[in-house]
């Protein structure tokens, strides 16, 4: 049966887990009614036996009785109570001799019953008294032998019950297990289809272009939502395209026109095309000055959508030392005009890591520093090891970040309030792309405080090559 619904594979779901436990409670209410009838049974017929033997004995002395008085007495009257009292204790002992396997006791009863029957008056009183000796005997042994058989009786019920209870030990112990794999089926049965929905949702997170399939199979309900996450990857793989390529787009078709402002405003400069008064050359530093800031925003534009496109990082072994000569040597120019000492302490002689987003996150750093840090003042980098971590603190001097505003400056577009050395307004993208660049190699950026710097940004790197993989 094909259960369309959620609602219908839940309910279904806890009723084939309630059939078992309904025929363990089926069989329990049978066997303890069966016992109870047992029981009741048990007890009727003991009681009853019990009474018989009881009014047995009582007539038994009532005989005894009678007898002697006639020996004495000799009135037809006693004897006709006497046959009266043998006929009644006849009744009870049929009944009690019929309860008993062995009939020996009851045979010598019956002798005995005989004997008193037909006893006269001149018997002699010895004789009297052995053959009710020997009447009481035979009744005494009876007696023990109806007791030995309510015993016996009683120890099979006793044994009856002991396996009924074992009985309903394993019973119980199987209907149980089956219920709970039933429990476990249904859980993972409820449970495969929204697994499936997890697949796809971290597939759609982690911008896979290969979601899993639309299940064929299963609740109404989700196969819909799964058609619609599949239309909503779809629509966000178009969006994200769309983004690229406007970032793509503009920024190139930004700089044609930009480099010919550039190069007109550096022929306006140097005075090729006349001379120019001193209002003109202002204006020609304003223009000078925008198109840099507009160059400057271009190429962060451009670096963030190449970060935005770069799906997975790609792990290496590097030398330290050498990565970061090359650093050094690329912004030498850069340096040496805000006047900055590079101060470095490679304490890691080799990094694991994407040498090209390593790269791009001390490109970045060094920047931020230079445009937000103090002209002159040294920039100290220092790179170690901190268990499984390889730490980059990237410091300088410079005015204080307010810890409520540290979190802040690496979002993207989100720029610190101070003042640019370089007098051109940022993009707020500079520490988004050491951000994000640190969390595609599974590690962090975040701002400490150190004691020998006004501003450290530290990067956190897992020198962990299972986790990288």
């Amino acid at each position: 049966m094909q259960l369309s619904s959620l609602r219908q594979l839940t309910f279904v779901s806890f009723v084939v887990v309630l059939v078992p436990l309904a025929m363990l409670v089926g069989y329990s209410q049978l066997t303890f009614g069966e016992i109870g009838e047992i029981a009741n049974d048990e007890a009727e017929y003991s009681v009853n036996l019990v009474r018989r033997v009881s009014k047995m004995e009582n007539l038994s002395i009532d005989i005894e009785r009678l007898v002697r008085q006639y020996n004495i007495l000799e009135k037809k009257a006693l004897k006709d109570l006497i046959d009266k009292s043998v006929t009644r204790f006849v009744e009870y002992k049929d009944y009690i001799c019929q309860q008993v396997i062995e009939q020996q006791n009851c045979l010598a009863l019956d002798e005995r019953l005989g004997w008193i029957v037909n006893f006269s008056a001149d018997e002699d009183q010895l004789l009297l008294d052995a053959q009710f000796a020997e009447f009481r005997n035979r009744q005494s042994d009876l007696v023990v032998q109806i007791d030995a058989q309510l015993d016996e009786r009683i120890h099979e019920q006793q044994l009856y019950v002991s396996s009924v209870r074992q009985t309903q030990f394993w019973l119980t112990a199987f209907l149980v297990s089956i219920s709970f794999l039933l429990i476990v089926i249904g859980i993972n049965t409820i449970l495969k289809p929204v697994i499936k929905l997890e697949e796809v949702i971290s597939a759609i997170a982690s911008q896979d272009e290969n979601l899993p399939n639309v299940s064929k199979s299963g609740p109404k309900e989700l196969i819909s939502l799964e058609h619609k996450l599949h239309g909503l990857a779809s629509r966000l793989s178009q969006l994200e395209s769309l983004r690229h390529a406007l970032l793509r787009h503009a920024s190139h078709e930004l700089k044609t026109p930009l480099a010919s402002i550039k190069e007109g405003c550096s022929l306006l400069t140097e005075e090729v095309v006349g001379a120019l008064n001193e209002q003109q050359k202002e204006v020609l530093q304003l223009l000078n000055s925008s198109t840099d800031r507009l160059n400057l925003l271009i190429v962060q534009l451009l670096d963030y959508n190449i970060l935005l496109q770069q799906s997975k990082p790609v792990f290496c072994e590097f030398d330290t030392q050498t990565f970061f000569n090359d650093f050094i040597t690329d912004n030498r120019l850069a340096i040496q005009q805000h006047g900055n000492e590079i101060n470095m302490q490679l304490d890691i002689s080799v990094l694991y890591a994407d040498e090209k987003l390593y790269r791009r996150i001390v490109d970045n750093l060094l920047s931020n520093a230079i445009a937000h840090g103090s002209k002159g003042r040294p920039i100290d980098i220092r790179i170690y090891s901190d268990g499984e971590l390889q730490i980059l603190d990237f410091s300088n001097r410079g005015t204080p970040i307010e810890p409520e505003q540290r979190s802040l400056l690496f979002q993207p577009f989100s720029r610190g309030e101070g003042v640019r050395n370089d007098r051109v307004t940022g993009s707020g993208l500079g520490l988004s792309i050491v951000s994000d660049c640190a969390k595609m190699m599974f590690g962090k950026a975040l701002m400490v405080d150190v004691d020998y710097a006004d501003v450290c940004i530290r990067v956190q790197i897992p020198n962990n090559k299972e986790v990288s993989v």
